[in-house]
């Protein structure tokens, strides 16, 4: 029978946990912005970034990491896969990229048509200008 040293080359008791992985990369729902009151306070307060695949909407946060929601309209997007696809693209974009983004932000992202036709490289070229644009880069 196989062990997981024999597999990974690592001994058994070395291997990293799939739970600090999974902490650090993932998309948990404290990264989200999930209630209909902070997406009314975002829009109502917040500062606002056009760019060439997204929208972006910034306001102070109430937790210590930025957090975002994402919306892809159905006027915009009338095919559900289409929809799909621009929100992974956002999230994907977003995700990989949540440390340039201050501590205290709160995000939304809103689709545009054009994200379509681009790939998740430009499309989070877009994202660093548009979080430069709203002055929500992380100081170092």
């Amino acid at each position: 029978m196989r062990t997981a040293g024999d597999v990974t080359g690592m001994q058994a008791d070395d291997s990293i946990s799939s739970d600090s992985r999974s902490a650090d990369q993932g998309f948990s729902r404290k990264r989200r912005i999930v209630h209909n009151d902070d997406y009314q306070r975002i829009f109502s307060g917040g500062r606002r970034a056009a760019g060439r695949y997204q929208v972006l909407w910034v306001a102070d946060g109430t937790t210590e990491e930025p957090r975002v929601g994402v919306i892809a309209s159905k006027r915009t997007f009338r095919r559900a896969v289409d929809r799909a696809r621009a929100k992974r693209l956002l999230r994907e974009a977003f995700r990989l990229n949540r440390d340039q983004v201050a501590r205290n932000k709160d995000c939304i992202l809103v689709a545009r048509r054009a994200i379509l036709n681009v790939g998740r490289g430009d499309v989070e070229r877009d994202l660093h200008a548009v979080v430069r644009r709203c002055r929500a880069l992380r100081e170092e």
